[in-house]
């Protein structure tokens, strides 16, 4: 008869494993990174960087990546932020980045509120605002629209691939793959799944390669003892579903308060006539066209409004 292995010793002999080789690496990574680029793009090994939001997703993807669940290990994380998310996400942000083994940085492009409703001058003296989200517009002629979004593409994904290229050496048109973007889309939302623009970066969706779905990321968070992230998403988000402006209501009545002074200044700066590239009609945060102080939130499911976030940055 053939020898079979007590089972609870080899898992014991496993967990063990990890252990051992999470604490090699975070001895390997507790040094600035950045000074050790060379150690890290060998030949034609490109960097793994994990695309980290701080929302479900790409949590359950950074600690998974931890747990030795997914290969290989990322060399860094970065975290793009907009100075505008909800004081959740960071408190979970500051959580996660010491479960995580490998470095996490940190970086802004500025504050997306602030800059939503900054008067600029241009060189010929034109006053102007910067119109970046994806607000709900209610039209003269009595339509409603919706403004082009680019806040994504500015403040998420341009400076992502920028630190990116920083830790990875990347030069002026290399035509090498140095590094390697994992991105925590899971399989409901897999037609968000876009690829790389630049010759020197792909796209990875290790929860899509799992398998995963939101939900599923939610149990094994659950599973193995770690609580639920927020959703990564800024306070002014008109992607918000009724759900999540309830949550906000109500969890954060200062951060609820922060979005309705927002609205209020943003349609007062976008009816400035004076103003130059408004806004064609009156900017509302929430598709019913009604101010969030007067809006009638409806609770149980809601219309899903991330697929129109189709970068695959935000929300995760």
């Amino acid at each position: 008869m053939a020898h079979r292995p007590n089972r609870e010793a080899y898992f014991k002999a496993r967990r063990e494993a990890i252990k051992a080789k999470l604490t090699a690496l975070k001895k390997e990574w507790a040094i600035d990174p950045s000074s050790h680029i060379g150690d890290w793009v060998q030949a034609d090994k490109p960097m793994h960087l994990l695309s980290l939001g701080a929302g479900v997703q790409s949590s359950t993807m950074a600690l998974m990546a931890a747990s030795g669940l997914l290969n290989p290990m990322p060399n860094a994380a970065i975290f793009a932020d907009t100075q505008s998310e909800p004081m959740e996400v960071y408190l979970w942000l500051t959580k996660l980045v010491k479960m995580l083994p490998f470095p996490v940085h940190i970086v802004t492009a500025g504050n997306l509120m602030y800059d939503s409703l900054s008067e600029r001058v241009s060189r010929e003296g034109r006053r102007y605002i910067s119109n970046t989200m994806p607000v709900y517009l209610q039209r003269k002629d009595g339509k409603c629209g919706m403004a082009v979004r680019s806040c994504t593409q500015d403040y998420k994904v341009k400076p992502i691939l920028s630190k990116a290229r920083e830790l990875a050496g990347v030069k002026e048109r290399d035509p090498r793959v140095r590094v390697v973007s994992w991105i925590g889309i899971s399989t409901d939302e897999s037609h968000r799944m876009k690829p790389s623009l630049n010759s020197w970066a792909i796209n990875r969706w290790p929860l899509i390669e799992a398998g995963l779905s939101r939900e599923q990321c939610l149990r094994w968070l659950k599973d193995n003892g770690y609580p639920t992230p927020p959703r990564s998403a800024c306070v002014c988000c008109p992607y918000h579903s009724d759900d999540e402006w309830m949550h906000l209501k109500h969890s954060s009545p200062l951060e609820w308060a922060r979005a309705m002074e927002f609205e209020r200044q943003l349609q007062s700066a976008h009816l400035n006539e004076s103003v130059s590239n408004r806004f064609e009609g009156t900017p509302f945060l929430h598709d019913s066209l009604v101010p969030l102080d007067k809006v009638k939130l409806s609770g149980g499911p809601s219309k899903d409004r991330w697929g129109n976030e189709c970068e695959g940055m935000c929300g995760i």
